[in-house]
């Protein structure tokens, strides 16, 4: 079959037209390994009410027109989920592919323009580079080179690189990777990606170079809370193959003896505590110069690691914005510069100075009560106050700057070794992140929630860069609680599916058999690791909130993106969670010990093990214990949203025996809670805490009376603090929610806009530019800092805002159906927002009062909506453009 551009049978659908060709969640992906990528689509249409009903997808190799595959005339709603089912595909090939969908009126479109996706090595037995190293460890970065002679004529030239911690590639001197941090934090003893770099420009006939650096990365660099280096190897290393096409043959050229290693001006690198350059050792000589500089010798050829190389599945870590400073100097003399943003990143800078001089750039989120650089905070080890510093040592030229290898969290620099002042031309501020789209807008007339909803973004993004953290600064690590808590929200801030699938591999691959996952992912644990790392990583795998990532993120995947893929590779993972759960409530906990006793409920009241708990509720601060010791209620309510959740998720996988299993053991768990821990008909729940009726609330663990009483005592214990909350990480996230379902939505609107601690524009007015770890920052005590200044956890407010204020929830999964039922206040003139869903951006724009006013909406082709308005009037509307008003509802 040869693909043409003929109309295909029935009338043509010249009013749509389809756009957004993705491939495994990914705009035109270039080496992917997967051997049945998934395709999806948009619609586009001026007609509203457009609606699929049918798809057919054809793909054919670059070059070739005839079809590779065709997939057929295929019933489906869906403009995304479907995978390649053709041939086998070949590795390091490009593929062309092209989709038409049919209407609701059995008419089809024209075939779509063509995306791409380009295949990596598919097949491990096709790896033939080898992993060379220098002959002695390095304590700087390790440079490697290698060279390759080519014919007169080349077509296509793809490279693929993998390293023992970050690298950089050069090809006679043409820098192929920029600032990204590759590759990616993975569990590296399991897998390690590669990169595929087109370098078909920067080659020429004859001898070319190829040269990569290597700097310490997650591989050799100091990692997490400990602070501890080597976590999964001491020796940096890098492997490389090049796979060169001419008209008649191809060329392949590996990594191999022959290559020369050893050291150059980088004389440190790490990923936490900074990096040192020596300008004064040459840089072209190894990177692009014929002869091998003589501090290069033959390299040492290493076993191939264990892991299996595996190709990118997320977008690389890139620069996402770039800042001109202010700069001044301190009341102590010492020259700082404000970025005006707290950021994950680097700062590119002009020196100059005599040959030898040392120029010093300290980092940080806050500057002290006196207007100084304050770095106390940020340090593990007082004894050695190096976190957060990069170095270059000057070569007598005037030249710009930046390091290679390293990472810091900061808004601002205070920079030591200059000789004069510097002008803001001589800073540029370069934030880093994973190169993924923001998902999502939102303003409203008071400024200072759009401020919120930037600050929330901004967290995002330095918290997005080579895995989910929970800071950029101190630890850096992928704890799981935050994501859990986070991922919904993140959806309508970047586009998270594939970054959040990234992460799901990782946590099913750390996951033990027995069910426990660490409490950070990567876990940052191998067989070299100290025996404390071990035991945390043990013991502190059991808590609730933080596991439950297994489960209740692949269903958030599935609800914002309708990822049914997903649900299907995680779902072992899933089911091993939730049978750790259950085994850990059959074990006599705290609770029992102390003779309490729960009857026929015994077996499925969860008390025992560590639990961090309701972490950082306001006036408590890091109650290591209390989740332990108080958290049996906490426990159990989430034993059974795990549990119904896992129900759900093998009725939407049509494994009906587990649907009734899970189920029936949610329903016991469920009994059990409510058994034990309410009381007074839901006057009293657990520990009588805010989060306690908040979780009841949210989680559907009450009668409908219980909730009344609940929100009834819920209100009572807001009103008792003054008007503030008293949640922390696992219930913020719900207290709006379960204000406004249960008639409270002004006081969930006084929580919102307060702006004493604690609260969310507390910090806005305090000049936050991204989330807090804690509600105060540390301010309270002595104006000094403590604990991170980017955070996103406490930022799923961000996911309200977008949702209830502005009213843009999905009603079915991938938002195939809309809800749209904006919270009209007193307390606001107006709300607009956006969010991209898998059929385009829906938007939403209110104005008025609860007596009269205007929902102006924008509907995407492919999906219906419903409109509810503060009158009771609910209208359903097809895709398009639609304006709303109240009381007398009209539309147009």
């Amino acid at each position: 079959m040869t693909m043409k551009s003929a109309k295909s049978p029935g009338h043509s659908l010249g009013d749509v037209t389809i756009s957004e060709l993705r491939v495994d969640a990914r705009d035109t992906p270039r080496g992917i390994d997967s051997k049945a990528p998934e395709f999806s689509w948009q619609l586009n249409s001026s007609r509203t009410g457009v609606l699929q009903t049918g798809w057919q997808v054809q793909v054919r190799r670059e070059g070739s027109t005839d079809v590779l595959w065709d997939s057929g005339e295929n019933d489906g709603e869906h403009p995304f989920g479907h995978s390649y089912s053709g041939s086998l595909l070949r590795s390091s090939t490009t593929y062309c592919w092209r989709v038409r969908i049919r209407d609701e009126g059995a008419s089809w479109s024209e075939w779509s323009s063509e995306g791409i996706f380009e295949t990596g090595i598919l097949d491990a037995s096709e790896w033939a580079g080898e992993w060379v190293t220098a002959q002695d460890d390095t304590a700087g970065a390790l440079y490697l080179r290698g060279s390759a002679s080519l014919p007169e004529k080349i077509d296509r030239a793809r490279l693929y690189v993998s390293s023992l911690g970050w690298h950089r590639l050069f090809v006679n001197g043409v820098d192929h990777t920029g600032p990204a941090l590759v590759p990616r934090f993975t569990p590296f003893g399991k897998e390690i990606e590669y990169q595929m770099y087109d370098v078909t420009e920067s080659l020429r006939p004859g001898e070319n170079i190829v040269a990569i650096a290597v700097g310490d990365g997650r591989y050799r660099g100091r990692l997490g809370f400990f602070d501890r280096r080597n976590t999964f190897g001491h020796t940096l290393a890098a492997m490389a193959q090049l796979v060169v096409q001419s008209e008649d043959r191809s060329f392949t050229f590996v990594s191999d003896a022959s290559w020369a290693g050893g050291s150059g001006r980088i004389t440190e690198t790490d990923p936490k505590h900074g990096e040192r350059a020596d300008l004064r050792v040459a840089e072209e000589d190894w990177s692009s110069a014929s002869n091998t500089p003589h501090r290069l010798s033959p390299v040492r050829v290493l076993p191939a690691p264990p892991a299996q190389l595996i190709a990118e599945q997320v977008e690389r870590v890139t620069d996402v914005a770039r800042f001109r400073p202010r700069v001044w100097r301190s009341p102590q003399g010492a020259q700082l510069v404000d970025l005006g943003q707290n950021i994950a990143g680097i700062v590119r800078l002009r020196v100059a100075g005599p040959a030898g001089r040392t120029v010093r750039m300290t980092f940080s989120e806050v500057l002290d009560p006196d207007g100084e650089l304050d770095v106390e905070w940020i340090l593990t080890n007082p004894k050695k106050p190096w976190q957060q510093r990069d170095e270059v040592v000057l070569d007598g030229s005037e030249q710009w700057w930046q390091p290679w290898f390293t990472i810091h969290g900061f808004r601002y620099v205070q920079i030591d070794g200059l000789d004069g002042d510097l002008s803001a031309d001589d800073v540029e501020g370069i934030a880093l992140s994973t190169d993924v789209e923001t998902a999502g807008s939102f303003a409203a007339s008071d400024e200072r929630l759009g401020q919120l909803w930037q600050n929330v973004l901004w967290s995002t993004r330095s918290n997005f860069v080579d895995t989910a953290t929970d800071c950029p600064t101190r630890e850096r690590s992928g704890w799981t609680g935050d994501i859990q808590v986070f991922a919904p929200t993140a959806t309508g801030v970047v586009d998270s599916q594939a970054f959040l699938r990234r992460y799901l591999r990782s946590v099913s691959i750390e996951q033990r058999p027995n069910g426990n996952i660490p409490p950070w992912i990567p876990s940052e644990r191998t067989g070299d690791a100290s025996f404390i790392t071990h035991l945390v990583s043990e013991v502190l795998g059991n808590s609730v909130g933080w596991g439950d990532v297994a489960v209740l993120t692949p269903w958030d995947l599935y609800r914002y993106y309708g990822d049914t893929a997903t649900l299907e590779r995680q779902y072992r993972s899933m089911q091993l969670w939730v049978r750790r759960l259950a085994r850990a409530a059959r074990r006599r906990g705290a609770s029992r010990w102390l003779a309490r006793r729960f009857g026929k409920h015994e077996q499925y009241i969860l008390d025992s093990g560590f639990h961090w708990g309701e972490w950082l509720r306001p006036g408590e601060g890091f109650a290591l214990l209390d989740g332990t010791l108080h958290g049996a209620a906490l426990a159990t309510a989430y034993f059974e949203r795990s549990s119904r959740t896992l129900s759900a998720v093998a009725r939407v996988l049509g494994r009906d025996h587990d649907r009734i299993r899970y189920l029936e053991l949610a329903d016991r768990v469920r009994a059990a809670w409510r058994a034990a821990f309410v009381h007074d008909g839901g006057g009293r729940i657990g520990e009588d805490k805010q989060d306690d009726y908040v979780r009841a609330l949210a989680f559907g663990l009450l009668t409908e009376d219980e909730r009344t009483r609940a929100a009834d005592r819920l209100e009572v214990l807001i009103r008792d603090a003054d008007t503030h909350l008293a949640t922390g990480f696992l219930s913020t996230p719900l207290l709006l929610s379960a204000l406004r379902e249960n008639g409270r939505a002004d006081l969930a609107m006084q929580l919102l806009l307060q702006t004493t601690t604690p609260s969310w524009l507390g910090q806005v007015e305090r000049g936050a530019t991204t989330i807090w770890e804690t509600w105060d920052g540390g301010y309270e005590e002595a104006g000094r800092a403590r604990a991170s200044h980017n955070h996103y956890a406490f930022g799923t407010v961000a996911g309200w805002l977008r949702e209830e204020l502005a009213g843009i929830a999905p009603a079915s999964p991938g938002y195939r159906h809309i809800h749209i039922e904006p919270l009209i206040t007193e307390h606001l003139d107006w709300v607009e927002a956006s969010v991209r869903t898998p059929y385009g951006e829906v938007r939403s724009r209110w104005e008025g009062s609860q007596d009269s006013g205007r929902i102006d909406v924008v509907i995407p082709a492919g999906t219906t909506a419903e409109i509810v308005t503060p009158d009771g009037s609910v209208i359903l509307a097809g895709s398009g453009r639609l304006a709303v008003t109240w009381p007398a509802s009209s539309t147009g």
